[in-house]
């Protein structure tokens, strides 16, 4: 999108650049000519709304440029706040898996019978549930044609 808006603004100022270049005749109409070439015979008013169209052109190529590059400014902030969580993920996984190196096993012979520090014992445990359960509800940003 960057890259359009500023083909928009480029050709809309080449143009114009060569149209005022070309034409310094004066009179009730002008004749515009670019490169040689005669394009049209316009008097005042259609000028002017020539002109207005070519101003809104430049303005759309710049809100163009603009927006690409407020969208890769979030996307590039997103991707490093990612990095930085996922660091934080793998640095406290490590932690953890060091720490259970440094202790000994403990036999799991507890059950859970009303200690909420005790074990499970049976069929799963209840983070491996909740880490699926988890995967199921991520959230995803909205999808936008053309992005």
């Amino acid at each position: 999108m960057i890259l359009l808006g500023l083909l928009l603004m480029a050709a809309t100022a080449a143009f114009t650049g060569l149209v005022i270049a070309d034409n310094f005749s004066g009179g009730p109409s002008y004749s515009v000519t670019i490169l040689g070439n005669h394009i049209a015979t316009l008097n005042m008013l259609a000028i002017f709304c020539a002109g207005l169209a070519l101003a809104l052109i430049f303005g759309l190529g710049f809100m163009m440029m603009s927006g690409g590059g407020a969208l890769a400014h979030r996307r590039h902030r997103k991707l490093r706040h990612a990095r930085a969580e996922r660091d934080r993920v793998a640095d406290e996984r490590d932690a953890v898996a060091q720490h259970a190196q440094a202790q000994p096993a403990q036999p799991a012979a507890r059950t859970r019978t009303g200690d909420a520090t005790a074990p499970l014992v049976g069929s799963g445990s209840s983070f491996s549930q909740s880490v699926t359960a988890q995967k199921g509800r991520r959230r995803h940003s909205l999808h936008l044609f053309g992005h």
